[in-house]
């Protein structure tokens, strides 16, 4: 099957359903009063994760999941039917990040995880809300919010403790063979496995997910030989077991290469405990070499290994097992160094306030533009609950704080009025 590990779509939540203006009609109460239903609210997208899917070739040619709107408000004070949300399955290791905003969205890392990727509106409500002793017979009723709307790329990183790296053709294949039940195909060729392969290994009771992960060669952290499409596999590895081929003609030029690679690639995995399997050990000359290699870098952990023949396993299973259960997770987290930064999960903001220079004020904001949507402003409710919801949100101490004052234009949505401090 062909393993797809990143895509880009939109998504679009569905609108809420309008509310309604209607009057009941009855019989003996001709006055019965506002009878204008309320609109349903229109549906999510939701990204849930799955253990049974390993790729996101499903999604590789939808450019759009969009969910329905919800229904219109109904006589007789009944609601419009809300539409049903859309759930969207994704290999556990999934980040969706939206890609305007620059913003992760949801890690999904445990089976079964829902994350809401874009929220459908909420319904709006029908006259007999703004029914008073004053006015028994409104003839109003509010707009459903619009859904949200994203566009958003969907990266698959490997979900594994361990990953094997390595040179290709160094044994990596026939190593998680041996101690998993993955069968990844095994050749004497380079690029053999092209996509990452997962495999559960037990040891006494104890279990842990190995991945073997494609082959690195020397430029891989500057995308060559697809290098940053193998490395980024590795973020989410809690150990490193490095294969080398004591059978090649400079294994401790290999090693440096490769570690080389991982210093370079901007995401610290040059930091991860890394054990050496020192394979190939019945090649001619693979002794010496090994010794060299440990009179080199006598603090690295090596486990002389015939990957083909299951020797020397055992001792790094349990070494493994070992290490494991003290070994911290890698996940999603914000960290800003040498300008490269790491995405993570973030209060989305509610509006931005942009000085436009000669009292001049704009304020951006995605909630304000769909709640500005919902109202019409020329009436004195809505206007009055307008004002109270930027008092809510913060919109006018944030003002303040900026030096807005008196008399300045404040420009919301395409709407424009003075900045008041005993109104706004």
């Amino acid at each position: 099957m062909q393993f797809i590990d990143k895509v880009k779509l939109k998504v679009k939540a569905g609108n809420g359903g309008d509310g309604i203006i209607a009057f009941a009609h009855e019989k003996y109460n001709p006055l019965a009063g506002p009878s204008g239903g309320d609109g349903g609210s229109g549906g999510s997208i939701i990204f849930e994760a799955d253990s049974n899917k390993s790729t996101l070739l499903d999604l590789r040619y939808q450019r759009l999941i969009k969910a329905n709107n919800g229904e219109r408000g109904k006589t007789n004070k009944m609601y419009g039917a809300s539409a049903e949300d859309v759930i969207i399955k994704l290999p556990l290791g999934s980040v969706v990040k939206d890609i305007n905003e620059n913003r992760v969205l949801a890690d999904l890392t445990s089976n079964g995880q829902q994350e809401v990727i874009a929220k459908g509106g909420k319904g709006g409500k029908g006259n007999r809300h703004y029914a008073t002793s004053r006015n028994t017979a409104p003839e109003k009723c509010e707009l459903g919010e619009m859904g949200e709307e994203r566009e958003i790329e969907i990266e698959l990183k490997v979900l594994a403790d361990v990953g094997l790296l390595g040179l290709p053709s160094v044994g990596k294949s026939t190593l998680i063979s041996m101690v998993s039940a993955a069968k990844p195909e095994i050749a004497d060729y380079p690029f053999t496995t092209l996509t990452p392969q997962l495999g559960m290994v037990r040891v006494d009771g104890f279990s842990f997910v190995m991945a073997d992960l494609p082959g690195l060669i020397v430029g891989a952290s500057e995308g060559k030989g697809l290098g940053h499409e193998f490395l980024r596999h590795m973020e989410r590895c809690r150990l490193l077991v490095h294969v080398l081929d004591m059978g090649h003609e400079d294994p401790i030029q290999d090693y440096e290469d490769i570690n080389q690679e991982l210093l370079n690639y901007p995401g610290n995995l040059n930091q991860r405990k890394q054990l050496v399997v020192a394979n190939k050990m019945d090649e001619e000359g693979s002794e010496e070499k090994l010794n060299l290699f440990k009179e080199k870098y006598p603090d690295v952990e090596v486990f002389p290994c015939i990957t083909l023949l299951n020797e020397g396993l055992d001792l790094l299973l349990y070494r493994i097992k070992d290490l494991l259960p003290n070994i911290a997770t890698y996940p999603m987290m914000e960290e800003v160094e040498d300008n490269h930064k790491v995405f993570t999960y973030e209060k989305e903001k509610e509006f931005e306030i942009i000085n436009e220079g000669n009292h001049y004020w704009r304020i951006e904001s995605e909630k304000l533009q769909q709640f500005i949507a919902t109202l019409d402003l020329h009436q004195e409710a809505d206007a009055l609950r307008f004002g109270n919801y930027l008092k809510k949100i913060g919109v006018d101490q944030a003002l303040r704080d900026r030096g807005c004052v008196n008399g300045d234009t404040i420009a919301i949505a395409g709407i424009e009025f003075d900045f008041d401090e005993g109104e706004l």
